[in-house]
Protein backbone atom coordinates (compact mmCIF):
# COMPACT_ATOMS: atom_id res chain seq x y z
CA UNK A 1 0.00 0.00 0.00
CA UNK A 2 1.12 3.59 -0.90
CA UNK A 3 2.06 5.72 1.95
CA UNK A 4 1.26 9.15 2.18
CA UNK A 5 2.62 11.89 4.34
CA UNK A 6 0.19 13.55 6.45
CA UNK A 7 -0.55 16.12 9.35
CA UNK A 8 -1.49 14.83 12.59
CA UNK A 9 -4.97 15.80 13.65
CA UNK A 10 -6.55 13.54 16.35
CA UNK A 11 -9.60 15.70 16.25
CA UNK A 12 -10.63 14.47 12.66
CA UNK A 13 -10.39 10.83 13.39
CA UNK A 14 -13.47 8.77 13.65
CA UNK A 15 -14.93 8.15 17.01
CA UNK A 16 -15.34 4.61 16.26
CA UNK A 17 -11.42 3.96 15.69
CA UNK A 18 -9.96 1.15 18.00
CA UNK A 19 -6.39 1.87 19.51
CA UNK A 20 -5.49 -1.41 19.21
CA UNK A 21 -5.67 -1.17 14.84
CA UNK A 22 -3.97 1.05 12.87
CA UNK A 23 -4.83 4.16 12.03
CA UNK A 24 -5.20 4.14 8.46
CA UNK A 25 -6.89 8.09 8.30
CA UNK A 26 -4.56 9.91 5.99
CA UNK A 27 -4.95 13.93 4.81
CA UNK A 28 -2.29 15.11 2.21
CA UNK A 29 -1.82 19.24 1.44
CA UNK A 30 0.68 21.83 1.32
CA UNK A 31 1.12 22.81 5.19
CA UNK A 32 0.03 21.91 7.99
CA UNK A 33 -3.54 22.72 9.90
CA UNK A 34 -4.07 26.41 10.85
CA UNK A 35 -3.28 26.03 14.69
CA UNK A 36 -6.79 26.36 16.67
CA UNK A 37 -7.37 27.74 20.29
CA UNK A 38 -7.17 25.97 23.45
CA UNK A 39 -10.68 24.93 23.47
CA UNK A 40 -10.19 23.28 20.15
CA UNK A 41 -6.85 21.39 21.77
CA UNK A 42 -8.89 20.25 24.97
CA UNK A 43 -11.03 19.13 22.46
CA UNK A 44 -8.41 16.93 20.89
CA UNK A 45 -7.16 15.93 24.35
CA UNK A 46 -10.70 15.04 25.08
CA UNK A 47 -11.11 12.73 21.73
CA UNK A 48 -7.64 11.12 22.73
CA UNK A 49 -8.52 9.93 26.36
CA UNK A 50 -11.53 8.65 24.95
CA UNK A 51 -9.76 6.15 22.16
CA UNK A 52 -6.64 5.96 25.05
CA UNK A 53 -8.08 5.51 28.25
CA UNK A 54 -6.33 8.44 29.89
CA UNK A 55 -7.40 9.96 32.90
CA UNK A 56 -8.63 13.24 32.84
CA UNK A 57 -5.38 14.76 34.34
CA UNK A 58 -3.51 13.00 30.99
CA UNK A 59 -6.30 14.68 29.21
CA UNK A 60 -5.32 17.85 30.32
CA UNK A 61 -2.07 17.36 30.22
CA UNK A 62 -2.07 16.43 26.43
CA UNK A 63 -4.29 18.89 25.48
CA UNK A 64 -1.47 21.98 27.06
CA UNK A 65 1.17 19.45 25.16
CA UNK A 66 -0.75 19.72 22.09
CA UNK A 67 -1.59 23.18 21.96
CA UNK A 68 2.25 24.04 22.78
CA UNK A 69 3.80 22.19 19.99
CA UNK A 70 4.36 22.15 16.40
CA UNK A 71 2.01 19.78 14.80
CA UNK A 72 3.70 16.13 13.92
CA UNK A 73 4.00 15.09 10.47
CA UNK A 74 2.63 11.48 9.99
CA UNK A 75 3.64 8.59 7.65
CA UNK A 76 2.87 4.96 8.04
CA UNK A 77 0.84 3.49 9.84
CA UNK A 78 1.17 3.63 13.86
CA UNK A 79 -1.83 2.45 16.21
CA UNK A 80 -3.04 5.11 18.53
CA UNK A 81 -0.70 3.67 21.12
CA UNK A 82 2.69 3.66 18.97
CA UNK A 83 1.77 7.46 17.83
CA UNK A 84 0.83 8.61 21.31
CA UNK A 85 4.24 7.30 22.62
CA UNK A 86 6.63 8.85 19.59
CA UNK A 87 4.80 12.50 19.90
CA UNK A 88 5.39 12.60 23.79
CA UNK A 89 9.06 11.75 23.28
CA UNK A 90 9.47 14.64 20.57
CA UNK A 91 7.50 16.85 23.34
CA UNK A 92 9.89 15.96 26.07
CA UNK A 93 13.04 16.41 23.77
CA UNK A 94 11.48 19.82 22.92
CA UNK A 95 11.21 20.61 26.34
CA UNK A 96 14.37 19.84 27.48
CA UNK A 97 12.61 17.55 30.55
CA UNK A 98 14.84 14.38 31.05
CA UNK A 99 13.41 13.65 33.71
CA UNK A 100 10.01 13.33 31.63
CA UNK A 101 11.97 11.84 28.31
CA UNK A 102 13.43 9.14 30.89
CA UNK A 103 9.92 8.00 32.18
CA UNK A 104 9.17 6.85 28.58
CA UNK A 105 11.61 3.95 28.45
CA UNK A 106 11.03 0.92 28.71
CA UNK A 107 11.75 -1.48 31.61
CA UNK A 108 14.56 -3.80 30.54
CA UNK A 109 17.05 -1.17 29.85
CA UNK A 110 17.44 -0.12 33.36
CA UNK A 111 17.11 3.19 34.62
CA UNK A 112 20.67 4.79 34.61
CA UNK A 113 20.76 4.08 30.71
CA UNK A 114 17.40 5.48 30.27
CA UNK A 115 18.48 8.70 31.69
CA UNK A 116 22.11 8.85 30.50
CA UNK A 117 19.99 8.22 26.67
CA UNK A 118 17.56 10.90 27.57
CA UNK A 119 20.69 13.46 28.39
CA UNK A 120 22.07 12.83 24.75
CA UNK A 121 19.14 13.17 23.03
CA UNK A 122 17.78 16.16 24.54
CA UNK A 123 21.77 17.49 23.60
CA UNK A 124 21.43 15.87 19.95
CA UNK A 125 17.93 16.65 18.98
CA UNK A 126 16.93 19.69 21.45
CA UNK A 127 16.84 22.05 18.51
CA UNK A 128 15.59 20.23 15.86
CA UNK A 129 12.98 19.03 18.19
CA UNK A 130 10.86 22.73 18.77
CA UNK A 131 10.76 22.67 14.97
CA UNK A 132 9.14 20.77 12.39
CA UNK A 133 9.33 16.89 12.81
CA UNK A 134 8.53 14.23 10.45
CA UNK A 135 8.07 10.29 12.25
CA UNK A 136 7.91 7.80 9.45
CA UNK A 137 6.37 4.46 10.89
CA UNK A 138 7.77 0.99 9.40
CA UNK A 139 5.91 -2.13 9.94
CA UNK A 140 2.31 -2.51 12.18
CA UNK A 141 1.53 -1.36 15.25
CA UNK A 142 -0.24 -3.86 17.15
CA UNK A 143 2.96 -4.98 19.88
CA UNK A 144 5.94 -2.77 18.44
CA UNK A 145 7.49 -0.89 15.74
CA UNK A 146 10.69 1.08 14.01
CA UNK A 147 9.98 5.04 13.74
CA UNK A 148 12.46 7.05 12.10
CA UNK A 149 12.17 10.83 13.13
CA UNK A 150 13.26 13.55 10.60
CA UNK A 151 14.13 16.61 12.48
CA UNK A 152 13.54 18.65 9.24
CA UNK A 153 15.16 22.25 10.31
CA UNK A 154 18.22 20.54 11.52
CA UNK A 155 18.07 17.61 8.67
CA UNK A 156 18.92 15.09 11.58
CA UNK A 157 17.42 11.70 11.45
CA UNK A 158 16.99 9.35 14.40
CA UNK A 159 15.54 5.80 14.85
CA UNK A 160 13.87 4.98 17.80
CA UNK A 161 11.86 1.59 19.01
CA UNK A 162 8.68 1.48 20.42
CA UNK A 163 6.65 -1.15 21.80
CA UNK A 164 4.25 -2.32 24.75
CA UNK A 165 5.93 -2.87 28.06
CA UNK A 166 5.24 -4.59 31.42
CA UNK A 167 3.83 -8.47 31.71
CA UNK A 168 1.59 -8.77 28.55
CA UNK A 169 2.11 -5.27 27.61
CA UNK A 170 -0.17 -4.12 30.50
CA UNK A 171 2.37 -0.73 31.11
CA UNK A 172 1.57 0.62 27.81
CA UNK A 173 4.09 1.90 25.40
CA UNK A 174 7.06 2.77 25.71
CA UNK A 175 10.31 3.60 23.97
CA UNK A 176 13.87 1.04 24.27
CA UNK A 177 16.29 4.12 25.83
CA UNK A 178 19.65 2.16 25.77
CA UNK A 179 22.04 4.97 24.11
CA UNK A 180 24.42 6.00 26.65
CA UNK A 181 27.45 7.09 24.50
CA UNK A 182 26.44 10.06 22.66
CA UNK A 183 28.28 8.09 19.53
CA UNK A 184 25.11 5.25 19.70
CA UNK A 185 22.46 8.72 20.36
CA UNK A 186 23.61 10.54 17.29
CA UNK A 187 24.27 7.21 14.95
CA UNK A 188 21.87 7.78 11.96
CA UNK A 189 20.26 4.35 10.17
CA UNK A 190 21.87 3.55 7.33
CA UNK A 191 18.58 2.31 5.52
CA UNK A 192 16.65 4.59 6.08
CA UNK A 193 15.82 7.03 3.38
CA UNK A 194 17.13 10.57 3.24
CA UNK A 195 13.75 12.20 3.54
CA UNK A 196 10.64 11.28 4.79
CA UNK A 197 8.53 8.48 2.99
CA UNK A 198 10.81 8.51 -0.04
CA UNK A 199 10.88 4.81 -0.19
CA UNK A 200 7.51 5.49 -1.41
CA UNK A 201 5.89 2.17 -0.64
CA UNK A 202 4.95 0.09 2.80
CA UNK A 203 8.65 -1.35 4.36
CA UNK A 204 9.00 -4.07 6.40
CA UNK A 205 11.74 -3.86 8.99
Amino acid sequence: MTRHESVLWHGRRGAGTSPALPVRERRTGAGAPARGPMTAALAVGVLFAALTGCSSMDDVRYAEDYAGHEPLHVLGYPSTGSLGVTQQLVWRIADDSPDRLAALATGDGGEDAARSTADNWIEAFGKGAKGKVAADFYDEGSERQTVVLYFQDTGQRKEINVRLDGNGGDDGWHVLMDEPSMKEATAEPTWAPRTPGGSGASHTR
